[in-house]
């Protein structure tokens, strides 16, 4: 196993890193720098899920999490991707080998990217005027070569290890991009489709101000199957989500501005210019 060329370490964090939110009894967030990792499974019980692996050099961070939860020596039963940038496959070698071949599991075409395969497309740091957007040259996007270690996720929307859950494919952002959603209680875990914070301002990202958006703007190549990734999520009807950046959201705020994304997805989310705009 081995990580792109470029892939380094970043000094860019935020409050909230290092905090955990509990955002349902059995579902958790926490963060690692600026990204969200979901930990799915009741405290104190070794039955437990992964959601993404955060960022660069931070998998000492995400064991102890983890074992603060779940208990000393605990090791998930499994590693769900929602998609396989830098900053939610950051640690996960280090993971695969700490928890003795944990498996993993992305979308099937999101394989080429975390087996060595095909690098993603250039960032464009031209769609936004922020920082964040800015220094987006400076972050990996060649394949991470994970081999046999990750598997495709079944085909009927079945999560392995989470039989009340399913997964919702939505690209956009990468080809192979998913979130996970449980009917029995609307929760929704949504990635990078949408976020909770203007990823593209550093102030923001720092501050975590939180306010819907569309998907980080500088990785984000098909605006198109964005807007119809957002519409989907949107028709869930979630009551609370966590994002891959932003602190988590529920009720009536979430409703009324998912609607609002959903609805207007082209003034609020798709860049004025960019590579990519069009």
């Amino acid at each position: 196993m081995s990580y792109g060329s470029d892939y380094h370490y970043l000094p860019v964090t935020s409050v909230e890193s290092g905090e955990l939110h509990e955002a349902a009894p059995d579902v958790a967030c926490y963060t690692v720098q600026i990204v969200n990792i979901g930990l799915i499974g009741a405290p104190g019980h070794s039955d437990w899920v992964l959601v993404d692996a955060g960022m660069p050099k931070s998998a000492d961070r995400i064991i102890e999490a983890a074992e603060a939860r779940f208990g000393k020596g605990s090791r998930p039963q499994a590693i769900i991707l929602t998609h396989g940038h830098f900053d939610h496959v950051g640690a996960i070698i280090e993971l695969i080998e700490y928890w003795q071949d944990v498996p993993v599991y992305a979308h099937e075409r999101e394989l080429p990217y975390l087996t060595g395969q095909q690098s993603y497309p250039e960032q464009d740091p031209t769609v936004d005027s922020g920082l964040v957007a800015k220094m987006s040259p400076l972050f990996p996007i060649r394949p991470i070569q994970l081999g046999g270690h990750v598997k495709a996720l079944p085909t009927d929307g079945s999560i392995p290890n989470l039989p009340d859950w399913k997964w919702v494919h939505t690209p956009g952002h990468t080809p192979g991009h998913i979130s996970l959603f449980r009917e029995s209680d609307r929760f929704l875990i949504a990635g990078d489709a949408f976020v909770t914070v203007k990823q593209e301002s550093l102030y923001k990202v720092f501050t975590q101000e939180q306010e819907i958006n569309g998907p980080p703007k500088y990785l984000t190549t098909d605006w198109v199957l964005a807007r119809d990734s957002v519409r989907r999520l949107e028709a869930l009807k979630p009551s609370a989500a966590i994002t891959g950046h932003g602190l988590p959201m529920k009720g009536p705020l979430l409703a009324d501005q998912l609607f609002i994304l959903a609805n207007e997805f082209d003034r609020i989310a798709i860049p004025e210019h960019g590579k990519y705009v069009h």
